[in-house]
């Protein structure tokens, strides 16, 4: 039940097609203090074993450094940043989301401290790409992901399925997710948000942003969200709030859903937490007009004028560097964003090569200044409305986008 070989090199080559260049940032002066601060990082985590692994990281640093850290994960990483940078009191270093970045870089937000630092050199070219503001590389990445679909093999045995039944398109995937559906456990599940049915959306041709273009309400998405209310109508795919999980790898590791759609991160949860879970991921199946996935990223954000600067910097290249983004694949599963730990990874996590194959074919989420709030309204209106009508939620997500694109590109 595995993919085809593949090639390191996709990791540096492959990548530079699919994540979206950003464009103007400012920098303001810093602390030059490198020992005794007290520094705080305010983090997005996957779960325990995330958080952990930071904290063991960050830790290190401190001791060989003379300053302390106090790692905090975010119940809600955009909402928490955003008090902190309207109290005037953000954290020293945090987890720039992906979808946020070119919003808080063209409010001034970032320290555009990335182009500068030892190994700035290093990272993947399309990651630098796509936290460069005006030209500037701003932020560091910090590793990156594809989705993959996660398989239950002792429910996919149970259920009497083989290799040849592994889904490679939408019709194997529905006959797949009916078959594992049993009243214990749903054949499939996975977030109800743009972040998840975007990918069904690329699918099946359609997507939000083509060629300069808002494209939200078209006929292929139409597609994509009917194609998804199926298997909601045929009882195999249920949200990970209606099996009592706060997120689809949970349910996947509670064993109330077969199949489950993730990136590597959901690794380290399993690990950590449901270590008895036997599974295999496998390539996203492909829809009518072919193979997708996104491509995620986020990076080590620094806020602008911080007082902790130089320390910061440091931390930032201790957490970067190829033996700790290795060791936060080991711990959580994440690709690391340098390329030398990025082919060491390939060689490293076999089993891993489902996420790496997708590279070949993945797409950036749409992420110009001001969508992040229009994708905010779509997956709430997902919550409220549901997907019987796609129509109702793809007009709005139309119409608010391309207001914010107009805003965004004058």
């Amino acid at each position: 039940m595995r993919t085809s070989q593949w090639s390191a090199a996709i990791l540096a080559a492959g990548l530079v097609t699919i994540l979206a260049a950003c464009s103007p940032g400012g920098g303001g002066d810093g602390g030059g203090e490198t020992s005794g601060q007290e520094l705080t990082i305010l983090i997005g985590s996957s779960g325990q074993a995330e958080t952990t692994a930071v904290e063991e990281a960050a830790n290190a640093w401190a001791d060989e450094t003379g300053n302390t850290v106090e790692v905090i994960a975010a119940n809600e990483l955009v909402q928490q940043l955003g008090q902190g940078f309207a109290g005037g009191d953000p954290p020293d270093l945090f987890y720039g989301p992906w979808d946020q970045f070119q919003t808080y870089a063209s409010q001034g937000f970032l320290e555009p401290y990335a182009e500068n630092l030892e190994n700035a050199d290093q990272f993947i070219p399309a990651l630098r790409e796509q936290f460069s503001y005006d030209g500037t590389f701003t932020c560091a990445p910090k590793d990156f992901s594809t989705l993959g679909l996660q398989i239950n093999t002792d429910a996919w045995a149970a259920a009497g399925l083989t290799d040849a039944d592994i889904p490679t398109d939408w019709e194997s995937l529905t006959a797949a997710a009916q078959k594992l559906t049993t009243p214990e456990q749903v054949g499939l599940s996975f977030g109800r948000e743009y972040a998840r049915l975007g990918v069904f959306m690329n699918q099946a041709g359609g997507g939000v942003l083509t060629d300069d273009e808002i494209t939200a309400d078209s006929p292929e998405n139409v597609e994509a969200l009917s194609y998804v209310q199926s298997l909601i109508d045929a009882g195999s795919l249920k949200w990970p709030q209606d099996l009592e999980a706060g997120w689809a790898g949970e349910a996947f590791g509670l064993g109330k859903a077969a199949m489950v759609i993730e990136g590597p991160w959901i690794e380290g949860a399993m690990k950590n937490d449901f270590p008895d879970r036997k599974y295999l991921t496998v390539e996203l199946p492909a829809g009518p007009d072919g193979p997708s996935t996104f491509a995620f990223s986020n990076c080590w954000g620094i806020p602008a004028g911080s007082e902790t600067l130089e320390a910061t910097v440091s931390l930032v290249e201790h957490l970067t560097s190829e033996e700790q983004q290795l060791a936060f694949a080991e711990a959580f599963g994440v690709i690391p964003s340098i390329e030398s730990a990025a082919e060491a990874y390939a060689e490293q996590f076999p089993d891993n090569e489902a996420f790496v194959t997708g590279v070949e074919y993945a797409v950036g989420p749409v992420a110009f200044p001001g969508a992040a709030d229009a994708i905010a309204d779509f997956n709430a209106s997902i919550e409220t409305d549901g997907l019987s009508n796609p129509g109702a939620v793809l007009a709005p997500l139309q119409e608010n986008l391309q207001a914010a694109y107009e805003e965004a590109n004058g």
